[in-house]
């Protein structure tokens, strides 16, 4: 079995200082996807380049303090390729992906961080070209490969992976034209959820994000905004999906999810 599990951080430092690292080692994963390390290359040096026996690979932003994803493993990729090729948006370091190739398959494990537009119209916008550009990386990277892409997608795809659906339709996240973009991925793209192919009609404990404002953890208002997004072969081989809440490293949960890999 092969154990992976995604987390957005919104921050390595804060996250590590909450415990993180001791959750890792009593968790045992064989990789953590990573978002939002908002920090640099000599931040991490010598400190989180391993956490738990895990060895990081990472995409960090230009701007300091923001964004940036990576990808802690037990097993040692056999290439790692760090961006996707966007002029616009590899320097906010939203992609990583470690290969594990062999003679008789090719897999990919992949990290991304998703834009958010909740601050405004202009990061919207930016938004939508992002998922424009996106779809297209990943039905080319589909043709060649197998994959799982885990992390922050900034999208909740149906009423039931957020609280408050009615009220939440005009914004950022459960906008009708971001609900497209993943019901295209998961029909015409071919892809899969795969936390929804195990648990297709969960609600309450779906959610892996919650607002920091008006005590939206302590009555569980939440989102389900991360994700494990695989390929059809890798998608099959899911046998259980755990979402980690019994501390709180972050303002989103731990998503961890098995497979026969």
């Amino acid at each position: 079995m092969f154990k992976l599990t995604s987390l957005n951080l919104n921050g390595i430092r804060s996250a590590t200082s909450k415990g993180l690292e001791n959750w890792l080692a009593q968790a045992t994963p064989d990789c953590i996807c990573v978002q939002e390390v908002k920090a640099q290359m000599p931040d991490l040096a010598g400190k989180f380049e391993v956490l738990a026996g895990l060895k990081g690979h990472f995409h960090l932003a230009e701007k300091k303090g923001y964004s940036g994803v990576g990808i802690y493993t037990r097993l040692e990729p056999s290439d790692v390729v760090v961006g996707y090729g966007s002029k616009e948006f590899d320097a906010e370091g939203r992609y990583v992906e470690l290969r594990f190739d062999t003679p008789t398959r090719k897999h990919s494990i992949i990290s991304a961080y998703f834009p958010s537009g909740s601050s405004g119209e202009e990061r919207q916008q930016a938004k939508f070209r992002f998922l424009a550009e996106f779809f297209p990386h990943l039905m080319a990277l589909k043709g060649q490969r197998d994959f799982i892409l885990c992390g922050d997608i900034n999208i909740a795809h149906q009423a039931i992976d957020l609280k408050n659906w009615k009220s939440n339709q005009k914004n950022s996240g459960f906008l009708p034209e971001e609900r497209a973009w993943m019901t295209k991925l998961l029909t015409e793209g071919g892809m899969a959820d795969v936390y929804r192919s195990l648990h297709p009609d969960t609600t309450d404990d779906c959610y892996t994000w919650w607002s920091n404002r008006g005590q939206a953890y302590a009555k569980n208002v939440g989102w389900r905004l991360d994700y494990h997004l695989a390929t059809p072969a890798l998608a099959e081989g899911a046998r259980s999906a755990a979402i980690y809440k019994g501390e709180k490293f972050s303002d989103h949960a731990p998503i961890t999810i098995e497979y026969a890999w």
